[in-house]
């Protein structure tokens, strides 16, 4: 293998030659790994190879110990451990340590890159103690080069997310600091060496929390920081600001005395600075504050609930910050770019979003300053302070009292709403956005006969205005639709007089010619919601727009032999799926009186699955209305099995789509539950396909809880016949149960394992009913003891959740309703049950269904042991 001309062709423009040239790296990283590592660290290191060579190397490197999965990450790590020779991996770190001494600037990267691959395997096992003593020698005594590429890695090893990573980092705090802190002081003279240790600095701050608890370690580096916010470059400025973010959110209660000192004015001057990336992250390190005193109160306040009097410290920096902070946010909302597409984070939106975070954080104290700006700038001759008055006053809705807000968003509510008619376009988008942040957060100040005939016809007036709108005025429309509801199933709600022309509206803004699909999906967003909340006086226009719906759905299907282009593929399937979404919201609203349209909606949504391409997001959508549709007809929605179930099964078997797979799963539970014992004939293959995705090792750990509870939902529907799949089942719930931890701290893998015995608990509490009803209990005595086994573990585990304990209370209760005569009296005589019970009825934080849940089985075991064991 020509190992340069490989690397070349991984960065063809061709995917072909892209791909043979990966696979070839594939293969020889499989036939002898040890000397492909050489061999590529060999050609990082060359100074001879052309750069892009050497990136190429570096990356394949790196690769070579990538995974997005954990599982994966740790299979392709312990290749390194197991299969490579301590002297292969000595050779191998030394070229990539060499590599940090290069003159191109990125094979240094690469280099780093790698190493920090290395050290997340190697650092917790102690097994390159020298590292980061041979970091800290280049930084001190190597060229410029050298210093920058060396503070580079440990910025990157310093990054990761590795538990293990993360806790040995500590043990090296001193070494690190003295890199990075030396690197970043204002003697440095080179600015990228400066850059470099700002930007590691900034990523190792949670791994010195020893040092930052010495008071002279934490003055020197706030100091060298600080003077970092001063200086003449500008990365450096924004490394120092993003510097103070972190040291504000993870060690705020040491920060008392460095913002009297310092960072109050040094963040104002940051504010204000002409630099849009150094203002941005001074703006963001209040947002910072505000966030983590919001937090601390909230936690404060939890804690006295409880009756603790361990508080955390609180200083108010945001309010007696607010006289001097507040007002640049104000100002900054002015510099609006008008040129800003929706997803463009600029300075004005930096400073929104610090604005509504203040509005929580000082609750009424904002609302003096921010109505003065208001008052003088609603009415100015230059659209950016109008926009900014309207925004401020739409920022300010979440926090303050609802009682105080009243009055004021009473009388604002007139003059937004004639705001909506100004002459630019970004101002009536923003009094579009502040009508809806009143209708999400101050909906009780919004009178239904006063204001609302004009606020409708306001934003159904702006949607149809001006596609760049659409997004604010739909977000409005959804807040009101939620808003103005009623109880569920009411019979007239303040919308009903509302709706006939609403409905009208949207239908006539989705057919215009020069709707874009931004619009026309944001659209058919509002009218999913005005559907969903619609009172029953009101059904009989649900109903004729299915009518309406189901024609455009059909007009799609030709459309498919039309496509020419990717942007015409793309809006098809946007219309598509829009459509589809607003059939599944009739479909839920209206339950069984859809069944006069079921067999022309399942006809077209057959013809819309036939149509559709690969890798699309529209059979999702097909799947979910297919589900909500076998919910209202029930056992009725058996007449459409037979043409519907080839396309389950294709989804279900396809673990290249893990999304529409996920999908099927689902749908199997909803057609089971619905369908009862007529579901049998379908069985076989639906379960020999959940099987099949179990063992699958391409789709992700988290399909498993799905396919378990799937199991409990096949095995009610099919009773007694469930028996032909027990002891297959039972065996795969048995070895899901002693799924731990580990060593695995991770969040990811504790939900994981949190979620995998709830799908345990579901199944076996669907498996017990069914055996009940179909008179075969006796079937479960050989796996009793491996339930209460489970049992014992989750009442033991403190990571339990409360849904996890109700399925729980349900298998206990089940499972003794099963055996009324007491043949497993003993298990229900263990203390620890009794004590389960009793903690999950008496939790006053868990939901009524949970403790009555726990109420009930606590009778079921009563009759079990007799009565005289539970109180």
């Amino acid at each position: 293998m020509d190992v340069s001309q490989v690397l070349e062709s991984t960065l063809s423009a061709d995917a072909t030659t892209r791909q043979n040239a990966e696979q070839q790296l594939s293969q020889a990283a499989e036939v002898d790994f040890s000397g492909y590592l050489t061999t590529l660290a060999q050609e990082l290191a060359n100074e001879q190879a052309q750069p892009h060579i050497r990136t190429a190397a570096g990356i394949a490197l790196k690769n070579s110990f990538s995974a997005r999965e954990y599982a994966r990450l740790r299979e392709v790590q312990e290749r390194w451990i197991q299969q490579v020779d301590p002297s292969v991996k000595k050779q191998v770190k030394d070229l990539a340590l060499k590599t940090l001494a290069s003159n191109d600037a990125r094979a240094g990267q690469s280099a780093a890159q790698f190493i920090a691959s290395i050290a997340a395997i190697e650092i917790p096992r102690n097994e390159w103690p020298d590292l980061m003593a041979a970091l800290v020698q280049n930084v001190g005594e190597g060229a410029d080069h050298l210093k920058q590429a060396s503070l580079t890695t440990i910025g990157f090893v310093c990054e990761t997310e590795d538990i293990e990573l993360r806790e040995s980092l500590s043990q090296h705090s001193n070494a690190i600091l003295t890199a990075v802190v030396q690197g970043a002081r204002k003697e440095e003279s080179n600015a990228d060496v400066r850059n470099a240790a700002i930007s590691a600095l900034g990523d190792s701050l949670e791994f010195v929390r020893t040092n930052f608890e010495n008071e002279g370690e934490r003055n020197y580096i706030m100091q060298v920081i600080c003077e970092a916010t001063q200086s003449t470059d500008n990365r450096i400025q924004q490394g120092a600001f993003g510097c103070l973010n972190r040291i504000m959110g993870l060690y705020y209660d040491k920060m008392r005395f460095y913002m009297e000192k310092a960072l109050f004015g040094l963040t104002i001057i940051g504010m204000k600075s002409e630099e849009e990336d150094v203002a941005k992250l001074a703006v963001e390190f209040w947002c910072t504050v505000c966030e983590e005193e919001i937090a601390i109160e909230d936690d404060n306040a939890q804690a006295q609930a409880e009756g603790s009097h361990e508080m955390r410290p609180y200083f108010n920096f945001t309010r007696v910050a607010a006289r001097e902070v507040v007002p640049v946010l104000l100002e900054l909302l002015t510099r609006q770019d008008e040129d800003a597409g929706d997803e463009d984070y600029n300075i004005s939106r930096a400073a929104y979003q610090c604005l509504q975070l203040y509005a929580q954080a000082v609750a009424n104290d904002i609302i003096g300053p921010v109505l003065a700006f208001v008052e003088q700038n609603l009415r100015h001759e230059d659209w950016h302070n109008r926009d900014a008055a309207v925004s401020a006053f739409g920022a300010i809705m979440e926090g303050p009292d609802e009682k105080t807000l009243d009055p004021l968003v009473k009388q604002a509510l007139p003059v937004l709403i004639g705001m909506m008619e100004d002459q630019v376009v970004q101002v009536k988008d923003s009094a579009a956005y502040a009508l809806g942040r009143i209708c999400e957060s101050v909906s009780e100040s919004i009178d239904p006969t006063t204001h609302l005939p004009t606020l409708i016809l306001a934003l159904f007036t702006g949607l149809s205005s001006n596609p760049k709108m659409a997004g604010s005025c739909c977000w409005a429309l959804m807040n009101l639709a939620d808003r103005f509801a009623g109880e569920p199933g009411c019979q007239e709600n303040p919308l009903s007089k509302h709706f006939n022309d609403s409905v009208g509206h949207i239908l006539q803004v989705t057919e215009r010619s020069d709707a874009d699909n931004q619009l026309r999906t944001a659209a058919y967003e509002v009218l999913n919601s005005f559907v969903t909340n619609s009172a029953n006086d009101t059904l009989t226009t649900v109903a004729t727009l299915s009518d309406v719906i189901l024609q455009r759905l059909e007009k799609t299907i030709p459309m498919h032999h039309q496509i020419v282009s990717v942007e015409d593929r793309i809006t098809l399937e946007e219309m598509q799926t829009s459509l589809t979404s607003v059939l599944l919201a009739i479909i839920q609203r209206l339950e069984g009186e859809i069944k006069p349209q079921a067999d022309r909606i399942m006809h077209i949504l057959l013809q819309v699955l036939n149509t559709v391409g690969g890798k699309s997001s529209v059979p999702d959508t097909v799947f979910a209305a297919v589900g909500a549709l076998s919910n209202a007809l029930e056992e009725d929605f058996a007449k459409y099995m037979e043409s519907f179930v080839p396309f389950l099964y294709n989804a279900l078997g396809n673990q290249d789509e893990p999304g529409l797979c996920a999908m099927a799963i689902g749908l199997v539970s909803d057609i089971t539950r619905s369908l009862g014992e007529k579901a049998q004939p379908y069985c076989d293959a639906f379960m020999n396909y959940l099987l099949n995705n179990l063992r699958s090792t391409t789709l992700s750990n988290q399909f498993k809880p799905a396919i378990l509870q799937c199991f409990g939902d096949i095995a009610q529907a099919i009773c007694g016949h469930f028996e032909t799949y027990l002891s297959v089942v039972a065996q795969v719930l048995q070895q899901a149960a002693t799924v731990t931890t580990g060593t695995d701290g991770s969040y990811e893998m504790l939900d994981y394992v949190v979620s995998l015995r709830e799908g345990i608990m579901d199944a076996w509490g669907g498996i017990i009913i069914a055996l009940k009803a179909g008179n075969k209990t006796q079937l479960l005595t050989p796996y009793v003891e491996s339930i209460f086994t489970l049992l014992s573990i989750v009442w033991q585990d403190q990571n339990r959740s409360e849904a996890v304990l109700r399925s729980a209370m349900g298998v206990i209760g089940d499972l003794a309703d099963a055996f009324p005569n007491g043949e497993f009296t003993n298990y229900y005589r263990q203390d620890w049950i009794m004590h389960m019970i009793k903690d999950v009825r008496s939790n006053r934080d868990f939901a009524p269904r949970t403790t009555d849940t726990a109420r009930w089985a606590r009778e079921q075991v009563k009759r079990q042991t007799g009565g005289a064991q539970m109180s």
